[in-house]
């Protein structure tokens, strides 16, 4: 899974983990923008931490998209796996709404982009700049898709949840859950700051007629040392890579996820979302994981055979707006499950 309400880091640092950083925060954004990344992520643990993936300059073309994942519901736009608020949705994907240029994507642009993702349940943003949760909820208006909301900036949290408020104008049907924060423990933020934020936001979108989840994103390895975030969330929400493990080839994808729901919900006595998990299809190898359009396609079959459920993929497109930094490789943009967005 970023600073102005940015998506952030689809990956993240832990134990040899080091997941696709927050966004940096887009020029014609409204909300604050995630991109200072506050320490994604295209987002979203065991062995020993490794620097945080921080988004490209200039990204080379994207290689062709490999497959969709294989645990997919029925295709929303067809009205079909219609989900309740919060866990026990099959899958989702997350969207970031910025252009390679870090500027901000329009209404159209956006509308262009839901043209090509279909058979998700649940699309998860990471902030509210850009004006993204009204341009999401346009583009999937008709269809059963919900949408997993996020506040980025704790600062910001009362804004944000205006923001958030506002775009929904009453009618949350359409909500599957609120994140507040991104891997904010992982990046070094006093859970204690985390927990105090969330109840923040809990009471703000409560008073304006929100009753569903609300819960905190972070790796699955600061949920080990920290389970008082599950316990202050609705359910624990987790990103985790395999990629960055480095020991896990992409077959075994789906083993290490499971392991890593399976230890915190045992742990927390709570159920475990995956809210980032993927494979880069282009970049520099990390020992045995290598990133190649046939890896993430290995990957993505994987991980959907051994969690039928609970999952949001990272990410719908090449998030071309980022950038790498050591600890990478060189990998950062290139997570896109369907390649380059339409409006790219």
């Amino acid at each position: 899974m970023d600073g102005n309400g940015k998506a952030v880091s689809t990956t993240t640092l832990q134990n040899n983990q080091a997941p696709p950083t927050p966004a940096p925060q887009a020029n014609p954004a409204p909300a604050p923008a995630p991109a200072p990344a506050p320490v994604p992520a295209p987002a979203p643990a065991p062995a020993p931490q490794q620097p945080q993936p921080q988004p490209y300059p200039q990204p080379a073309p994207a290689p062709q998209p490999a497959p969709a994942p294989p645990a997919q519901p029925n295709n929303p736009s067809s009205g079909g796996g219609s989900v309740s608020t919060g866990p026990g949705f099959k899958s989702g994907v997350s969207y970031s709404p910025y252009n390679g240029d870090n500027s901000c994507k329009s209404a159209q642009q956006v509308a262009k982009d839901f043209t090509k993702i279909s058979g998700y349940q649940v699309i998860r943003l990471y902030g509210t700049d850009c004006n993204q949760v009204a341009n999401v909820l346009a583009a999937t208006k008709g269809s059963s898709i919900k949408l997993f909301l996020g506040i980025f900036d704790l600062a910001q949290v009362q804004k944000e949840a205006e923001i958030i408020s506002k775009a929904l104008n009453g009618d949350w049907s359409r909500i599957n859950a609120i994140s507040v924060g991104n891997e904010m423990v992982n990046k070094g933020t006093d859970p204690g700051t985390v927990i105090g934020a969330l109840g923040q936001a809990r009471g703000l979108l409560k008073s304006s007629g929100y009753s569903g989840p609300i819960v905190t994103v972070d790796t699955m390895m600061a949920m080990v040392n920290h389970p008082e975030l599950c316990k202050a969330s609705d359910f624990c929400a987790i990103n985790c890579h395999a990629f960055f493990d480095g020991k896990t080839p992409p077959e075994k994808s789906g083993d290490f996820v499971k392991m890593w729901v399976d230890k915190i919900g045992k742990a927390t006595g709570k159920t475990v979302v995956v809210t980032e998990t993927g494979w880069p299809s282009q970049g520099d190898r990390n020992n045995v994981a290598v990133p190649s359009p046939q890896n993430h396609q290995a990957a993505m079959s994987s991980i959907g055979g051994a969690l039928p459920e609970n999952v949001i993929y990272y990410s719908a497109y090449n998030d071309l707006w980022k950038k790498n930094f050591p600890g990478s490789f060189n990998a950062e943009q290139y997570w896109g499950i369907l390649g380059n967005a339409p409006s790219a």
